[in-house]
């Protein structure tokens, strides 16, 4: 690397140094001849005349063009300077480094930021604490980045025509190098100011020019020093103190953000409209596409064959003369990697063996009567790559007993990929026997001496099946015949010049392709000399083959480039090398652009030994025509052979331009000679019609010969499209009378019939109408430094399919001494290289450690199984990079906000297109019951005491299920007096005071609350601080007794102790707590006088619960709106004393309080009582209770059903066994403040039909703060249905969910694409009316429209209780009017969207039922690209994408989606989660996620109703509280 100091700033190019060789010139003089002939393609600028950019221009008389190539090494060794100077001085890879390097050094100026994951230390290993700090965002140092702004020569204007066509707008200043101390502190004072204190970030999820970056302004917060919260617990969640954010997450997170803003390139054409049809746009076609413009080709015809002098009529004649000819004549030749001598099959022992082979093949197996194996059935090859003489008597062996060999690869290790596709395989070609190296020669009888086989000419038959292996990893057999066979070695002799007892190395694999067409057939033909070098040697020693050349004195090798570039890479000078005995040296993947770069780099360090240019001979072929061409070996001539220099953005489009300006971006061919003899080659159309190609496109390359395959077995619609190809021209006429075979090759007919190669049609990939090769892709990522960081030859790229396009992969093996750091700039840099020199993006870049991938037997990484690896999220990578937010670009289009329509126009165009105006109501509250005559709950007990005194109203079962205590109306009303006495006398109490009642789920909780009507103070219900995580659940405590004002705490003994404890003392000062009174020892003496409230208006009791949104509140409820409550529950559950209900809620606030406590002393029906807290030791409790009560209705929540369904999945065979039985259960009604979840409801109902249970005895009830119950339920199976005033079912509907994202609603039918299933909340309760409004306009909607629910009804909430004197900003929660219409009535907003629909089933009075949907919170949706997304859609999605992933949770940070999943795995797996989770929301949302938190199960808090608090979680993200496994940011 050479550097030069720059005006202060440094500049470090990469340059390759050409080391002097001792006859060349001085460093000084190189340094001046370099600058002159650089001087030409510098700009200039004033003062400044040091070189820049080091450009590889330097030609001899022919012209060599510049070469991508992927074969860059650094070792300077073999980089010498060449005599003839026919070549360019560099072998091709350093100009393809250099392309490289320049396209790096453009995007260095832009400055791209990739940001550092996070990652927890037990995933990393041993990191510093600088891993988690986001990394200088350049590829160099700061200084070397801002040169082009600061030190005035900027590259662009030189560069920015061979990239991107546009100079590019540098973004980004300098100052990013310490952006974790320079982004924005996004810290947050207190959770309620979050929708408040953000300026409005940026929508960086359109395109859009680059604004000013976010700057929000913030105090500066001292940290709390209190310990961080443990996240999994529920309690913690109902805080409401906010907390401050540490700058690491939020830094990175705007990092991201600023990175995102970036003008991106221009989207392409394709957007699909996002409309119900989903109509792809139809793409317009660019008329400043290139476009081929030659005439049409025509086929290309081979010279004729020659008919070979005295040559045999078969393979196996062949066989017979050199055994009977030459028996001592060598064969083959196998090497070990140990020091094993050297095998030597001679032909007489190939001829004897291969005939005992046969013999027992046709004789030995099964009995005379019934031989197992006929002539023409086919049989299993199976043998190791190091045991090629035994597979040649095998293969042979077959031939001459007209058998059908099928050679097969085997996967040795468990790692090794394959071993479904072999089975796969055997059975479809109908495999009767397999052959394997120990079986073959071992054991075998002698043959008999009298049988002799058929030696017949070569004919039609099937003479042997080849394998190959598809990209989607099936395994089809291709055909060849014996006619074929024999033409093809009598082509290849022609060609390749074989003659008699030759020697040739071979290298390749010679159970397929080049390596057995040559070293197995042709050989035999000609009575060659193989000498077989395994892979396995080649490991060990890459010289290895041209040792066996030197030993030998080899005529001919055959080899890949790979084995070319490992002796390179292992040679050093040694003495007795000398190649000069080569007249061919076959490069089995010549044809490979890529390959290039090593043969000229392997021809200019092996000249000095004797090899020379005219030797190297590529080839081209493919298993469906057996060899297309091969390059002939000329002796003595200087021929030079044919290369094309081509525009890759003009490939990219199929179309070939010779690119004259230099571009970096190109793309060097060698041709592969004409066609072979006796062939015909033509180039015809990749899709559609095989019509030909014109001179200067690319096509599929088709072959007519006799020598190629006939068919893929079994499989006769494939082998019609590929083997019998009738080629046709521009007017649709056929071109010749031959069928041709497709090769499956990608390329085209050069000058004089020369047939070059680009590509393979297995390595395609199209994404977004552009073709890309994916070893142009490989070659581009290992030209950026590939040897400090991945393993060169273990790199893979494939495409996958996400949102209609094909999406770019690269995956490879990263060294295990490259650090985090180091790895992530590599990617970035890689991205880089891509997107300037292909114009692609790169959708997901994985690293995985070293020796994971699944290999080949033969060394390389099998592409269809890690394909299917990743598709699966079975890949486990160390370091992964997904760049959706660039690759992504047929994104539906953003959705515009339309100009508000007038409310009154909005009802008249509902009304005339006949639609309804959404609102329904309950049945009427009319008739009075004697109960009913009373006001006040205070005075029911006392009414209930005296007439029914030893009724049981309660009953508490303890966690064994047995009945732990229960409550009779007269003790209730006993046990009340003596509190209220209680708090007269200790507590000194006024009427009105607020009382704080914390007790554990029971009765203690109820006789509080009825001491406290009674002595007229008002009580608020709270949770208990939990034992075990005291430190978080206590400050809840402490703040809800501040918000609600309470002057005094009762509660039980163990609490109160709890309270004192030195845990407790440390989490809220003991002395700071108000009064407390505990209620375990009561007075002996009743209150002398009971309070009796004087106006029904007056305050009841404070519900105090905390939002989804985080939002803690209490509501208060008048002794009017409760009594109004209780009755409509008890008129619609059909309530009263003989009845017996099963409760198992949470007692704390909303519809389980009013249940727990109000309804059995309103109703009289006895309630038997489960704390959902026992579940968490006996699940069963619940279920059994019901059982063994015989209970007919009971209540529960989501999160008691959760725990049910996940613990009881297994045990509902032992439950029946111990007699749980719920038949009798007609009603089971789940309380929520939610959408109805249908999945977990079916599954519970489909687990517990066994043990009895109706599906259609569940329900669901619908509450929310501003009233408690809207909708409830309960089913009625039997005879009661018939007299009841139960409901119909609960419908459940499918809407289109891309429908509600525009405030739509619009029915599908079950099982459409985009079908969301909804089940209805219940039916509204007596006295209740509803109304859907639009929550901006606060106008009425007709009911195929998504709106507010609001509710009006005498049980509605009087207001907010809170402290903070908020009450003006929500006072339009309880006091709403409809802005037109209805405008007197006063409704209560439920901050829920739903719709209504009118069903056709009637209730028991004869109307028609309305059923209320609820779709979400308000607080929730999440707006993006200007459509409305409800969290719990997105979550249902990912939860599906991977099967480690238990629960999730989504928010939106500054118009960033980001995604917080809970792994149930190794943490080896969280890097799989990232590219799952990313594609699903894509593929079903449309929508881009900007990051993927991987964290551990049990870290998304969830309340005591099951729900998800999401912005709490939002919180403890921002300030790196939840302690991640892994953070990926999506770039």
């Amino acid at each position: 690397n050479s550097t030069w100091n720059l005006s202060g700033k440094v500049l470090n190019i990469s340059l390759r140094s050409i080391t002097a060789s001792i006859s060349d010139i001085t460093q000084k003089g190189y340094e001046k001849k370099r600058s002159k002939l650089l001087q030409a393609y510098l700009p200039h600028t004033p003062g400044n005349t040091h070189t820049v950019l080091y450009q590889a221009a330097y030609r001899a008389e022919r012209c060599i063009p510049v070469t991508p190539s992927s074969s860059s090494s650094s070792s300077s060794r073999y980089q010498r300077r060449r005599s003839t100077g026919t070549r360019d001085e560099r072998y091709r890879s350093d100009v393809h480094s250099e392309a490289v390097q320049a396209a790096l050094e453009r995007h260095s100026e832009r400055k791209m930021a990739v940001l550092l994951p996070s990652k927890r230390q037990s995933l990393i290993g041993q990191t510093s604490m600088d891993t988690y700090t986001p990394p200088d965002s350049s590829s160099g140092s700061d200084a070397e980045g801002s040169l082009g702004r600061a030190g005035g020569v900027s590259m662009d204007s030189w560069i920015s025509r061979a990239l991107h066509g546009s100079p590019s707008t540098s973004s980004s200043s300098s100052s990013h190098s310490n952006s974790s101390a320079n982004a924005a502190r996004l810290a947050e004072t207190n959770m309620h100011s979050y929708g408040n204190s953000l300026t409005a970030p940026p929508d960086i999820t359109s395109y859009m020019a680059d604004p000013a970056p976010i700057s929000v302004q913030r105090p500066q917060v001292a940290m709390i020093t209190r310990p961080p919260p443990k996240y999994g617990n529920a309690e913690l969640m109902e805080t409401g103190d906010g907390v401050p954010v540490s700058s690491r997450v939020s830094a990175k997170i705007q990092q991201l953000v600023n990175t995102l803003k970036r003008p991106k390139r221009r989207p392409l054409r394709e957007f699909f409209v996002e409309d119900f049809e989903e109509l792809l746009e139809v793409q317009q076609p660019d008329p400043s596409l290139p476009r081929p413009e030659g005439a049409e080709s025509t086929p290309i015809q081979g010279e004729e064959l020659d008919r070979l002098k005295n040559c045999p009529a078969s393979l196996e004649a062949a066989l017979l003369r050199w055994g009977a000819i030459a028996p001592k004549a060598p064969c083959l030749t196998t090497t070990h990697s140990n020091t094993k001598q050297p095998y030597t099959l001679t032909y007489g022992k190939l001829w004897s063996k291969s005939l005992k082979l046969a013999y027992n093949l046709l004789h030995k197996l099964g009995s005379k009567q019934e031989p197992i194996i006929h002539p023409g059935d086919r049989v299993a090859l199976v043998y190791p790559n190091n045991d090629p003489a035994a597979f040649m008597v095998a293969f042979y062996g077959c031939l001459l007993a007209e058998v059908v060999p099928v050679p097969i690869e085997v996967p040795l290790t468990k790692k090794d990929a394959g071993s479904q596709q072999i089975g796969f395989l055997l059975n479809s070609c109908g495999v009767a026997v397999a052959l394997t190296s120990d079986a073959c020669h071992k054991g075998l009888p002698k043959s008999a001496s009298e049988w002799f086989p058929l030696i017949k000419d070569a004919n039609n038959d099937t003479a042997y099946i080849e394998y190959k292996t598809c990209k989607d990893g099936s395994v089809l057999g291709i055909t060849v015949t014996r006619m074929a066979m024999l033409t093809h070695c009598q082509t290849l002799t022609h060609t390749c010049g074989y003659s008699e007892a030759e020697t040739m190395v071979n290298v390749l694999d010679f159970k397929k392709g080049i390596g057995l067409w040559h070293s197995v057939h042709t050989s035999v033909l000609n009575m060659l000399h193989v000498v077989s070098v395994p892979y396995a040697l080649m490991k060990v020693n890459p010289l290895s083959w041209i040792q066996k050349v030197c030993q030998y004195k080899a005529k001919v090798a055959c080899v890949k480039s790979r084995d070319l570039h490992w002796a390179l890479m292992a040679y050093k000078d040694q003495s007795d090398t000398t190649m000069s005995s080569l007249r061919m040296l076959l490069i089995a993947d010549g044809s490979n652009p890529w390959s290039i770069s090593s043969c000229d780099a392997f021809l200019n360090v092996f000249q000095s030994v004797g090899l020379r240019s005219e030797v190297i001979c590529p080839c081209a072929g493919s298993p469906e025509a057996l060899t297309v061409a091969v390059r002939r070996p000329q002796e003595g001539s200087s021929k030079p052979s044919g290369r094309g220099v081509l525009s890759m953005t003009n490939l990219s489009h199929g179309v070939i331009r010779v690119d004259t300006e230099e571009k970096l971006s190109v793309l060097t061919l060698q041709d592969v000679d004409t066609a072979m003899p006796g062939a015909m080659v033509c180039v015809v159309k990749l899709e559609g019609v095989p019509q030909l190609c014109k001179t200067d496109e690319i096509g599929e390359i088709c072959v007519s010969s006799v020598a190629s395959g006939t068919s893929y077995y079994g499989l006769s619609g494939m082998s019609k499209n590929t083997f019998e190809v009738c080629p046709v021209a521009c007017d649709g006429g056929f071109v010749s009378d031959c069928v041709f075979v497709r090769s499956g090759l990608l390329g085209f007919v050069g000058p004089g019939g020369m047939i070059f190669i680009s590509g393979t049609l297995e390595g395609l990939m199209q994404v977004g109408g552009r073709k890309h090769n994916a070893d142009d892709i490989i070659a581009t990522a290992l030209a950026v430094e590939p040897m400090k960081f991945i393993y060169r030859g273990r790199t893979v790229v494939f495409s996958v399919n996400v949102l209609y396009d094909e999406r770019i992969v690269l995956v490879a093996e990263q060294r295990p001494d490259s650090t985090e750091e180091e790895s992530y700039q590599w990617m970035s840099r890689v991205l880089q290289a891509i997107d300037g020199i292909h114009q692609v993006g790169v959708y997901c870049l994985a690293l995985v450690p070293a020796n994971t991938l699944p290999k080949t037997p033969l060394g390389g990484i099998h592409l269809s199984e890690t394909k299917q690896l990743f598709l699966e999220g079975a890949l486990h990578p160390c370091s992964i990079l997904m760049c959706p937010h660039s690759c992504i670009t047929n994104l539906p289009k953003p959705r515009q906000k339309q100009p508000e329509v007038g409310p009154a126009s909005v009802m008249v165009g509902n009304l005339v297109a006949g639609k309804r105006m959404a609102q329904a109501s309950g049945r009427d509250l009319s008739h009075m019951e004697e109960n009913e005559q009373f006001l006040f709950l205070s005075e029911v007990l006392q009414w209930r005491a005296q007439t029914t005194p030893d009724h049981i109203l309660y009953t508490l079962i303890n966690s064994r299920g047995a009945i732990g205590s229960s409550l009779t109306c007269l003790q209730l009303h006993k046990r009340a007096e003596k509190i209220a006495t209680l708090l007269y006398e200790r507590g000194q109490l006024r009427d009105g005071d607020h009382v704080a009642l914390v007790y554990p789920p029971g009765l203690d909780l109820i006789a509080a609350f009825y001491g406290c009507l009674y002595a007229g103070c008002i009580p608020i219900t709270v949770r208990p601080p939990h034992p075990q995580n005291i430190s978080t659940t206590l400050p809840t405590v402490k703040m809800i007794l501040e918000v609600s004002r309470s002057v005094c705490v009762m509660t039980t003994q163990a609490i109160l102790k709890l309270l004192k404890s030195r845990d407790a003392s440390v989490a809220v000062d003991f002395k700071s707590w108000p009064p407390i009174l505990e209620t375990d020892d009561l007075p002996k003496r009743r209150c002398p006088l009971l309070y009796k409230p004087c106006d029904p208006d007056t305050l009841a009791y404070l519900d105090f619960s905390v939002s989804t949104t985080g939002m803690l509140a209490g509501v208060k409820m008048s002794h009017n709106a409760t009594s109004a409550l209780c009755r409509s529950v008890k008129l619609q559950c059909e309530f009263y004393p003989s009845r017996e209900v099963a409760v198992c809620l949470d007692p704390y606030c909303g519809l389980g309080f009013v249940l727990w406590c109000l309804c059995s002393v309103y109703a009289g029906q006895q309630s038997v009582l489960i704390s959902p807290m026992d579940l968490e030791v006996n699940p069963a409790l619940w279920l059994q209770s019901v059982s063994q009560f015989k209970v007919r209705d009971t209540f529960c929540s989501y999160s008691v059903m959760e725990l049910c369904t996940r613990s009881l999945s297994s045990l509902t065979d032992s439950l029946k066994g111990r007699g749980m039985d719920l038949t009798r259960v007609r009603s089971c009604v789940v309380v929520a403040e939610e959408r109805p979840r249908v999945a977990l409801t079916q599954s519970f109902c489909k687990l517990f039909k066994d043990v009895g249970l109706h599906p259609r005895a569940v329900s669901t009830a619908f509450g929310c703060r501003v009233n408690l119950a809207v909708c409830l339920q309960p089913h009625r199976l039997g005879k009661l249905a018939e007299q009841g005033t139960s409901g119909p079912d609960p419908t459940t509907v499918y809407v289109d969910m891309r429908a509600l994202r525009h405030d739509r609603v619009r029915l599908v039918e079950r099982g459409s694409p985009h079908g969301l299933p909804l089940m209805e909340s219940g039916k509204i309760l007596p006295g209740v009316r509803i109304i859907i409004a639009n929550p901006e306009t606060k106008g009425p909607i007709g009911d195929s429209h998504l709106g507010e629910i609001w509710v009006h009804s005498p049980q509605n909430a009087s207001g907010y209780f809170t402290v903070f004197g908020e009450e003006n900003v929500r006072s339009d929660h309880f006091g709403a009017r409809l802005s037109f219409g209805d405008t007197q009535t006063v409704w209560a907003r439920t901050g829920y969207l739903g719709f209504l629909r009118r069903t056709d089933l009637t209730d028991a009075s004869g109307e028609r039922h309305d059923a209320l949907y609820v779709v979400g919170a308000l607080d929730e949706v999440m707006e993006l690209r200007g459509m409305k997304y409800h969290p719990i859609d997105i979550e249902t999605s990912i939860i599906r994408a991977h099967r480690n992933i238990t629960e999730c949770a989504v928010f939106t940070w500054t118009n960033l989606l980001v995604v917080v999943v809970e792994l149930d795995g190794s943490e080896q797996e969280a890097l799989d989660l990232v590219p799952m989770v990313t594609n699903v929301v894509l593929e079903e949302h449309y929508l881009i996620v900007g990051v993927v938190v991987v964290v551990d199960t049990g870290v998304i808090p969830i309340n005591s109703r099951g729900e998800k608090q999401r912005m709490h979680l939002r919180d403890g993200f921002l300030a790196d509280q939840l302690d991640p496994i892994y953070v990926a940011y999506n770039m």
